[in-house]
């Protein structure tokens, strides 16, 4: 994820790698740190001091701890992205093609399952401005999901499911991958990541092939 494009966070370096790195940094500190200890009782000092930057060079990079909450939003909706785009990218064909997207993104989903957690927990404290990004980098995952099965219509390989029945579709898929996040700590008793991505997905394609306009 680029978090030099993030032009909503001001910065006063000019090198562009380098607000990459720095950003990377404060980005990977603040994680485990709004984790642990919530995002209000995290304080500037404590995220400083985890990056191994001064709080003044940190400030070079961002701006308020705001920004810190917003670029870590964003970060973790980049890996997500990366990752489908990538299992999109890979040359299958069919529903076998969709099938290995649902599998990358449940599998991203769970490495980063505290990182979704902490998300969604603190998204409503971004200024509202910000909140409408965060959910725009939410869809285009999303749709994601919804281009591949419009493909595979085109294709054939699908019964002729109706736009809006794709799009529903396309929502369940993204929320089934949050939804191993949100019950981890209850379906990992009964299932493995695999077994949870093997039923999922025969749940979606069962549905896919039986529906109708």
């Amino acid at each position: 994820m680029d978090l030099t494009d993030t032009k909503e966070v001001a910065t006063q370096i000019k090198n562009r790698e380098l607000v990459q790195e720095r950003r990377r940094q404060i980005v990977d500190a603040a994680v485990p740190l709004f984790i642990e200890h919530g995002y209000h009782k995290t304080t500037t000092r404590a995220l400083a001091k985890a990056t191994g930057l001064s709080i003044g060079s940190m400030y070079e990079y961002i701006s308020t701890k705001d920004d810190v909450l917003y670029l870590v939003c964003i970060a973790i909706h980049g890996e997500v992205e990366q990752a489908v785009r990538e299992a999109m990218d890979r040359p299958l064909a069919g529903k076998v093609a969709l099938a290995e997207v649902i599998r990358k993104y449940f599998l991203v989903c769970d490495r980063m399952s505290d990182h979704i957690l902490l998300m969604y927990q603190v998204t409503h404290f971004l200024p509202r401005k910000w909140q409408k990004k965060v959910l725009e980098a939410e869809l285009r995952i999303t749709d994601v999901f919804i281009q591949a099965m419009v493909e595979l219509r085109r294709r054939g390989a699908l019964a002729e499911v109706d736009d809006d029945t794709i799009d529903l579709i396309g929502h369940n898929i993204s929320v089934l991958g949050h939804t191993w996040a949100f019950r981890r700590w209850y379906f990992a008793k009964q299932f493995t990541i695999e077994q949870y991505i093997e039923r999922q997905t025969k749940f979606i394609m069962n549905f896919l092939v039986g529906a109708t306009v």
